[in-house]
């Protein structure tokens, strides 16, 4: 059974920083490219970044609006996937979920919440 639990997520003041968590299990996490999604509220769901397993490294792509600010990353050997979000800013408030590209399953979501 795919399992995904995102974890991480709190109240920040905009320019803070957080490190969201995700735990996967039940799957060959090291192979499967793996992404963070975030939903705002009253807005749809919203890529924010991947990440994919190339032939000699890991391969990352980011939403426009997150480039500079958002690193991703992971630990295949610990089967976990990060984001580390810095200077953040309030219309980063959203459920943050990670998302597995293969068949879309998602975790329970952390919330995050960018406020003075």
């Amino acid at each position: 059974e795919v399992r995904l639990v995102e974890s991480g997520g709190g109240l920040v003041q905009p320019g803070g920083s957080l490190r969201l968590s995700c735990a996967a299990s039940g799957f060959a996490f090291a192979s499967s490219a793996m992404k963070w999604v975030r939903q705002a509220p009253g807005k749809p769901l919203e890529w924010v970044s991947s990440s994919f397993h190339g032939i000699a490294s890991n391969i990352t792509t980011y939403a426009d609006s997150v480039k500079g600010r958002f690193t991703i990353s992971r630990d295949n050997a610990k089967s976990m996937l990060y984001l580390q979000m810095n200077s953040l800013k309030p219309d980063d408030t959203a459920v943050y979920y990670c998302e597995r590209f293969q068949d879309g399953s998602r975790g329970q979501g952390t919330q995050v919440t960018v406020s003075s």
